[in-house]
């Protein structure tokens, strides 16, 4: 199987590709940032990385069986089927529209955020298909909706493991069953009034409510199923930022386990 990762940040969908068993010819990465690239080798020397997605030339590349990504989406500006194409972060997903309508994969698979039913609408026009809402709560200890768009038969939602937040971390107490979503903002930590005001930023408390921690980077790979210790090749500040950007494994595997390997 040949897969072209766009946005591919530490290769969360190479894992979900091996968790699966399948046999994976070639994985071409294209990603920026050194830090996610450094981990993504560290863990699979084989990944080709590209660089920049506005950058790769798919006539260099063999035959794509699958190709995965999940662009920022924040800067869409709707009017009709018009895009903000002054902000870079919507430019980014019309990459991943260009690059799907020259490679021509047997299956796509693109994820974002929860957004606006109409900015929904039009991602959806543009794919030509309507996304699958996925919390990730279901597969592991963190509550974590997000959209898939794919022409991967999915088969329903992922069993419920029943995982709590209690089951996962290494010392202390909770005050619930699942996280609050991490992002790539969590290295930066959380305070009292953010987290039971706002409801951001897990905090994970000692014998009182005042001697309180963030999630270590180990608990924030296991809210994100990802293998322990996976991106212990750089800093924290780093890990953390890659683990908030990440997807959740287990609920790719649930999506590309339908793939039909020929």
């Amino acid at each position: 199987m040949n897969v072209l990762s766009l946005f591919d940040g530490m290769a969360c969908g190479r894992i979900a590709l091996e968790r699966c068993g399948y046999n994976v010819t070639n994985y071409y990465a294209s990603e920026i940032d050194k830090y996610a690239m450094k981990v993504a080798k560290a863990n699979y020397p084989d990944i080709q990385h590209l660089g920049d997605v506005r950058s790769v030339i798919t006539d260099d590349l063999p035959e794509i069986d699958l190709l995965i990504g999940g662009s920022p989406c924040q800067g869409f500006f709707f009017a009709g089927r018009h895009l903000n194409f002054q902000d870079q972060r919507s430019r980014l997903f019309f990459e991943y529209v260009r690059i799907l309508e020259e490679t021509q994969p047997r299956y796509f698979l693109l994820e974002n955020v929860r957004m606006s039913k109409e900015s929904e609408r039009v991602i959806s026009e543009f794919l030509d298909c309507e996304p699958v809402t996925i919390n990730s709560n279901l597969v592991s200890a963190q509550n974590r909706h997000r959209l898939y768009w794919t022409n991967i038969p999915v088969d329903g939602l992922p069993d419920d493991k029943g995982i709590k937040l209690a089951d996962i971390i290494e010392s202390g107490n909770v005050d619930r069953d699942k996280a609050h979503c991490i992002d790539a903002n969590y290295w930066k930590g959380g305070n009292l009034k953010s987290y039971f005001e706002k409801n951001r930023r897990q905090l994970v408390f000692g014998q009182s409510v005042d001697d309180y921690r963030k999630l270590s980077p180990i608990e924030c790979e296991r809210l994100q199923t990802v293998p322990e210790n996976y991106t212990a090749h750089v800093s924290n500040t780093q890990r953390y930022k890659m683990l908030g950007n990440g997807w959740t494994v287990d609920v790719i595997a649930h999506i590309l386990k339908n793939i039909e390997v020929s």
